[in-house]
Order: structure tokens, then C-alpha cells, then sequence
């Protein structure tokens, strides 16, 4: 018999393939931190509004044909002032200065078309 021949240091491995167990595990933790809190949040469980104000910035009036909805949140804990926050048929929020003259008959004619029906 011949002395066998010294064997040549291998080649590092290449990365195993994930397995499927690997993968699915993967996916779901991707899933889970995609939904975020919203995700993990029991059924009839009260959605929390933010706490604080929502207008840093107001505008003085804005043309009512650019408006879809208006919202007023009155003043109390989550913000001392008033704030009118309106939704423009492009999808954009702004915030309306509830003191400007504009804004306040705005409020009025929404109001009033409200009472009548």
C-alpha cells in the first residue's frame, strides 16, 4: 500500500441554503414589525388619539372648493386651543386658524347647513 497523500486544506463553505422552517420564521417576524402596534392591539381595545396638538402651523383661510371635510377639535387636556383641521379633495390635511374671519364663517355656514336638515 502506498502512504496516502496529504489533503489540501478545503475551501471555505459556501452560506447553506434557509430552510423552510428558517424562512417562514423570517417572514412572519417581517410581518409582525410591517403592522406595527396597530397589529398586536386586542379587539375593542380603545384607539388612543394622540395627546398633544396637532396644528404647529395654521393657515388664514383656504377656497371652499379645495375643501372635502372640515374637523374642529375644541380645546380641553390633549391641546388649549381650538383646532380646525380640514381635508382637501387632493387627500391633504391643513390646519385653518379658527380665529381668522374666513375660517369663523366658514364654521358658521357648515354649522347652519347642519341645523336645517
Amino acid at each position: 500500500m502506498a502512504p496516502a497523500a496529504p489533503r489540501a486544506p478545503r475551501a471555505p463553505r459556501a452560506p447553506r441554503p434557509l430552510g423552510a422552517a428558517r424562512l417562514l420564521l423570517l417572514l412572519l417576524l417581517l410581518l409582525l414589525l410591517l403592522l406595527g402596534p396597530a397589529g398586536r392591539r386586542a379587539a375593542g381595545a380603545p384607539v388612543v388619539a394622540e395627546l398633544r396638538c396637532q396644528c404647529l402651523q395654521t393657515l388664514q383661510g383656504i377656497h371652499l372648493r379645495n375643501i372635502q371635510n372640515v374637523q374642529v377639535t375644541p380645546s380641553g387636556p390633549h391641546c388649549a386651543r381650538t383646532e380646525v383641521v380640514a381635508t382637501l379633495k387632493d387627500g391633504r390635511e391643513v390646519c385653518l386658524n379658527p380665529e381668522a374671519p374666513l375660517v369663523k364663517r366658514m364654521i358658521q355656514k357648515m354649522l347652519s347647513k347642519g341645523s336645517t336638515n
